[in-house]
């Protein structure tokens, strides 16, 4: 029976050779996903869809753009602060946004995600 050529272990920094093909020697196994104890409950359905038209209808244009003096339709319920880094599903921390801020923001978002999941890979 034909067998993978060995690989190096995938951690940053390991050459050992793998030869089981799980990509990763004894010493640095995959942790396992699980959901955070703390992670915050997300609105959803039905009342996410009132919020929205709530929001739109108190404030329709997008609050970046009108910062910028720019006249532009808000698509995007957004939260300021997001769920992840600690911000509340409260009206204080939603903010109506057009889809191209929405997007640049949750770029910058998932860039910080990124470096905080590298930053903790490091030093675990």
């Amino acid at each position: 029976m034909a067998s993978a050529a060995p690989r190096p272990c995938s951690h940053p920094g390991c050459g050992v050779l793998v030869y089981d093909g799980s990509g990763r020697c004894p010493k640095h196994p995959r942790k396992t996903w699980a959901k955070r104890p703390a992670a915050p409950k997300r609105i959803t359905g039905r009342a996410l869809q009132r919020l929205r038209a709530e929001l739109f209808a108190r404030e329709p244009l997008c609050r970046a753009c009108n910062a910028k003096a720019l006249v532009t339709l808000a698509t995007q319920r957004d939260h300021i602060i997001p769920l992840e880094e600690g911000g509340a599903d409260t009206d204080d921390n939603i903010q109506p946004l057009c889809s191209a801020c929405h997007d640049a923001k949750s770029k910058a978002e998932r860039a910080r995600g990124v470096r905080r999941h590298w930053d903790a890979y490091r030093e675990g």
